[in-house]
């Protein structure tokens, strides 16, 4: 029978080594994995294992790699195996500044771990009154001594986006006013995700294996599901979802005062001179990513179909409208006191006019593109 794992993650190290002493608390016989990354780019990582008595090994990991991939792939993943026949639950604590996604679908789909394993859980834990500040903030990890390897360019923030939008379930501790204003802010950034206060029951761990392919879909560009418009006290969400192609050089010029402006923003949406590829926009505390996220379906031939996941054509069904088929505008903008209409009015400016858009692909294929230094450099990369 397979052993329950679950995933622990924050930035934070307080709330999360406090979330995971509550779970070895609360389920006899269950352990818990940490590796500690500090000096993972000279290729040497220590890692702890421990129950609710205490530490019941360190040891010093020494990698061909310093990576965080290297450390799932060559000592969690054949630790965990070799603890599976005694623990009741184990639990993987990530360092600081690891992206659940890549451990868990590490876990999920590794040959060896499919029938002695089974993931159960993704909470990501959290400190009330420092998360509500560094979802704003524009360090980098380096700048503030996380960085997970040598040469981590990320910033704290889209980190800690990741953190909480993956997840299964939050937990949030710190002073009651904090907490507060902290699952509000969480209701805007993941709000199909269950997130409570850390003195409450932590949730469910032992249960059915969780699926990784449909909790990536949740934050897939193409298939993500995107909050909807709403307002908490000062917090709102602004939706945008339009079907006209975007200029790229009027959207260009919008950026900044749209990523600069609000706390978090994403989505797809389409430029009229790449009418055929579907673009992930991904901004958080004014740092924006933008990406070819793949060719929009309606591009591909209908046997092309079958091989996209259910998800992505679900997505796109949803999406669908004749004759522009999936393409669309769908961006979403999260923040305090956002004035709604000056975002809804800017992204309107920069859609094409009717006789722009009446004036067809070939002639949007010759519009300047701004986007080229990095969507084309994508491209000859990949």
């Amino acid at each position: 029978m397979s052993v329950p794992v679950v995933i622990v993650s924050g930035l934070h190290p307080e709330p999360r080594s406090a979330l995971v002493d509550r779970l070895l608390a609360d389920h006899p016989g269950s352990v818990a994995i940490h590796h500690d990354l500090r000096e993972v780019s000279t290729g040497r990582v220590q890692r702890v294992v421990r129950n609710a008595s205490g530490t019941l090994d360190l040891h010093e990991v020494r990698l061909a790699h310093g990576c965080v991939t290297c450390t799932v792939r060559e000592d969690l993943i054949p630790e965990l195996l070799s603890l599976a026949g005694s623990a009741s639950l184990l639990v993987v604590e990530l360092w600081d500044s690891v992206e659940p996604r890549t451990v868990a679908e590490a876990l999920a789909w590794h040959e060896d771990t499919v029938h002695r394993l089974r993931l159960t859980g993704v909470l990501t834990a959290l400190d009330a009154a420092r998360a509500t500040d560094d979802i704003c903030c524009d360090d980098t990890l380096a700048a503030r001594g996380r960085h997970a390897a040598a040469g981590d360019a990320r910033h704290l923030a889209e980190v800690l986006a990741r953190q909480i939008e993956y997840a299964t379930a939050l937990v949030v501790s710190g002073a009651e006013e904090d907490v507060e204003l902290a699952l509000a802010v969480l209701g805007h950034l993941a709000p199909t995700t269950p997130a409570a206060p850390s003195d409450l029951a932590p949730p469910a761990v032992t249960g059915a294996r969780i699926d990784v392919e449909m909790l990536g879909a949740r934050v897939d560009p193409a298939t993500a599901q995107l909050p909807c418009d709403a307002r908490t006290g000062e917090i709102s969400t602004v939706v945008w979802h339009r079907l006209r192609p975007l200029h790229p050089q009027r959207l260009f010029d919008a950026v900044d005062e749209l990523v600069t402006e609000t706390v978090r923003s994403r989505g797809r949406f389409w430029l009229a001179n790449r009418h055929e590829r579907l673009l992930a926009w991904d901004a958080v505390a004014g740092v924006i990513t933008v990406e070819d996220a793949g060719p929009w379906l309606v591009t591909l031939p209908e046997a092309a179909w079958e091989m996209e996941s259910p998800a992505r054509r679900m997505a796109a069904t949803l999406d669908w409208s004749a004759p522009l088929g999936d393409r669309v505008q769908h961006l979403v903008f999260i923040g305090p006191d956002l004035d709604r209409d000056r975002i809804l009015s800017l992204l309107d400016s920069c859609l094409l006019t009717e006789s722009e858009a009446l004036a067809g692909s070939d002639v949007w294929a010759g519009y300047p593109d701004p986007f080229a230094s990095v969507l084309d450099l994508e491209e000859t990369s990949a």
